[in-house]
């Protein structure tokens, strides 16, 4: 454990980041940038050459970062034999729910098969992907054991959540927090050691539970309070009051008041996934979570909610949803981002289209659809002009990127359905949703 902890105190380790996306794009980057080696682990060929030859194919992620990281050693590859090369292997892979909503561990646990037969000794394993309290414990340590490496004694094992923020300027991988947490204690000193040249501030816990934990309670909070006024939303909605206005006079209490806003659904891949891994897993205990599960249903019902306003806002013009023309605006699941994981607008293109409306997009950020795990639409992003914009029954705000011209929106389109509070002044033309 000692020469381990030197190794990586002295920046000499050679670092694996098992996953080139969302999380583990940034966390090479920052290990890449105080001096350590990386060398970065995806199944994906295409991501793989891109990096190899300095591209991103992350929007807020410049081809200049990349170009750094390979100046100081990072680079890429799809070949898992070489996890072997590695002192810490860090896992950054999705945790999606599957059909049923239940978690699907299936990229763990591949990604985990595939380094068993070069793992050794002196190494720490690292899981970053938000995943139900008693994963590590329970299947990675298994699967690593099997090996006969003694978890604690040969080779170390940690959770640490990760917390990125895609496209929030204010918060980068170096100055959000980092909880850690150990198998054993001298997991957890690993852990620490690692992280402490990357990370300006470590929050250690007692164990893996603890660190699964402390990530599911931090997006259930988000989705427990967005599941509140979204369903306030729509009581607001049928007593004609503006929640937004609301909102913004509840915020001015300068204590006991935290405001969090409504709109379409909740994407991106923690909130809208993460509480049912909690859920699933309360279940083996004979609990139930019903405070979480209505807040899902809640925020799960909205793009349906938001269709049936387009429909109505339709039809109050003499207008059938059917083969009506819908310029959507924004499909990332965020404003000022590419990231299209669990977008609530590409389940609302999803709705309109099977109900018979015509759909086309704009977004700044995702310039072509490419196909998603469950949604697939051959289109791209048409620029806003006022011509597109009057060819329009309907445009929805769905996601409000800064890089829209609203005033132009306002003064060429027909009807506008705002989902996200544009507009705070009334017009006839205007639905609030």
């Amino acid at each position: 454990m000692h020469e381990l902890i030197t190794r990586l105190n002295s920046r000499e380790s050679l670092i694996g980041i098992l996953g080139l996306g969302y999380v583990g794009l940034p966390l090479m980057l920052r290990f890449a940038e105080v001096g350590y080696r990386v060398l970065g682990f995806d199944i994906d060929a295409d991501k793989v050459e891109q990096l190899q030859q300095g591209q991103s194919y992350i929007e807020h992620i410049p081809a200049e970062q990349i170009g750094r990281a390979i100046a100081n050693g990072f680079r890429a590859t799809t070949d898992f034999s070489r996890a072997t090369e590695c002192d810490a292997l860090i896992l950054c892979v999705p945790t999606p729910l599957n059909r049923y909503r239940e978690p699907d561990l299936s990229f763990v646990l591949q990604t985990t098969e595939s380094i068993i037969p070069h793992l050794r000794a002196s190494q720490v394993v690292v899981l970053e992907s938000t995943t139900w309290p008693g994963t590590t414990d329970e299947e990675l340590r298994p699967r690593i054991e099997r090996t006969g490496l003694k978890v604690g004694k040969d080779i170390f094992l940690v959770f640490s959540p990760e917390r990125e923020d895609p496209g929030n300027p204010a918060f980068q991988t170096r100055t959000i927090p980092k909880v850690v947490g150990g198998v054993t204690p001298a997991c957890r000193e690993v852990g620490l050691a690692l992280y402490a040249q990357v990370i300006d501030r470590l929050v250690p816990v007692s164990s893996t539970r603890a660190a699964e934990m402390t990530k599911l309670l931090e997006n259930i909070h988000r989705a427990v309070n967005i599941g509140l006024v979204n369903e306030l939303k729509i009581v607001c909605d049928r007593m004609d009051i503006d929640i937004h206005e609301v909102i913004r006079a509840a915020a001015t209490k300068p204590f006991g008041f935290t405001p969090y806003y409504p709109g379409p659904g909740l994407g991106g891949h923690c909130i809208p996934i993460d509480p049912f891994y909690l859920t699933w897993k309360a279940r083996e205990y004979g609990l139930s979570t019903r405070f979480i599960e209505l807040a899902g249903e809640v925020n799960a019902n909205m793009p349906h909610w938001v269709v049936g306003k387009i429909a109505d806002a339709l039809n109050e013009r003499g207008q059938a949803l059917k083969d009506a023309n819908i310029l959507v605006l924004g499909i990332a699941y965020k404003k000022n981002v590419d990231d299209r994981r669990e977008s609530p607008a590409i389940e609302i293109m999803e709705q309109l289209q099977s109900k018979g409306a015509s759909v086309s997009y704009s977004d700044p950020h995702v310039p072509k659809f490419i196909k998603m795990r469950k949604y697939d639409f051959d289109l791209a992003s048409i620029a806003l002009t006022p011509q597109t914009l009057a060819a329009a029954d309907c445009i929805l705000i769905a996601t409000d990127h800064d890089r829209f011209d609203y005033d132009l929106i306002k003064t060429h389109a027909r009807l506008i359905v705002d989902t996200r509070g544009v507009y705070r002044e009334p017009a006839a033309h205007i639905v609030k949703a």
